[in-house]
């Protein structure tokens, strides 16, 4: 049982895409912007391609 409200099948506001936004700036992995805004990983996905928005971390070594 989740403790939590989901939006999973709501629109996206406009706070909520300000914080992808924000979260995604912060190189926050996409399961914990999921769980913050009660949307599926899938829908973060989704929404952050459709805005441009990149969520490969941009710290990590490409080799290794």
């Amino acid at each position: 049982m989740t403790w939590y409200t989901r939006n999973a099948g709501t629109l996206w506001t406009t706070l909520q895409v300000a914080r992808l936004r924000q979260l995604a700036r912060q190189n926050t992995p996409t399961r914990v912007i999921a769980f913050k805004l009660g949307k599926t990983e899938a829908a973060i996905r989704a929404k952050a391609q459709e805005l441009g928005i990149s969520l490969s971390p941009w710290n990590r070594s490409p080799y290794g």
